[in-house]
C-alpha cells in the first residue's frame, strides 16, 4: 500500500512540475496573443498607399510620406503612426506647439518597437486629433481614444 501511495504522490508531483514548466514556456506567448488580439499593425511604402488601404489612416498624412508604420486598436480609437516626411516639416493643417490642455498620453494598450515610449514628452504639435512629435524627418503621431471621444462629445455639445 505504501508503494502505491508513493507512486501516486510522485505522479502528482511530476504532473504539477510539467504543468509549471509548460506555463513558464507558453505563458508569455499566450499573454502576447491576449494583449495583441484587438490590434492591427501595417507598414506601407507611402502615405498614399496607406490611405488607399486603410480608412482609419488620418487624411493629414502626406501622400509623399514614406516608411509608414501604423498600429491601431480594433476595439477603440487608440492609434500609433510613424512616417518619414521628405521635407521634415509638420504636414499641412497641423498646428505647431503643445496642445491646449497638454499632450495626451501614448495609449498604454499599444506598444511597438518602432515607436519610442518617451516621445510624448517631446510633443511638437497636433494633427487632427493626434498629438505629434517631429524629430528630424521622422513624424511620430499618437491618438488617445479616450481623449478623442471626449473631444467629439464636446464638439457635439458645442453644436447643440
Amino acid at each position: 500500500m505504501k508503494g502505491i501511495v508513493s507512486k501516486v504522490a510522485l505522479g502528482v508531483a511530476g504532473t504539477g512540475m510539467a504543468v509549471a514548466v509548460a506555463a513558464v514556456a507558453v505563458g508569455p506567448r499566450v499573454s502576447e496573443w491576449w494583449d495583441g488580439r484587438h490590434q492591427e499593425q501595417a507598414s506601407y511604402e507611402s502615405g498614399s498607399q496607406a490611405k488607399a488601404d486603410r480608412r482609419s489612416m488620418p487624411s493629414w498624412l502626406p501622400d509623399n510620406a514614406s516608411s509608414v508604420k501604423y498600429l491601431m486598436s480594433t476595439t477603440g480609437d487608440d492609434r500609433l503612426l510613424r512616417a518619414t516626411l521628405p521635407d521634415g516639416r509638420l504636414p499641412a493643417g497641423c498646428t505647431a506647439g503643445a496642445p491646449g490642455k497638454g499632450p495626451h498620453p501614448i495609449p498604454v494598450s499599444l506598444r511597438a518597437g518602432w515607436f519610442p515610449e518617451d516621445v510624448a514628452a517631446k510633443v511638437s504639435g497636433t494633427c487632427g486629433h493626434y498629438d505629434v512629435t517631429l524629430t528630424g524627418n521622422q513624424l511620430f503621431a499618437w491618438q488617445d481614444g479616450a481623449a478623442l471621444q471626449a473631444a467629439l462629445r464636446a464638439e457635439r455639445v458645442a453644436k447643440d
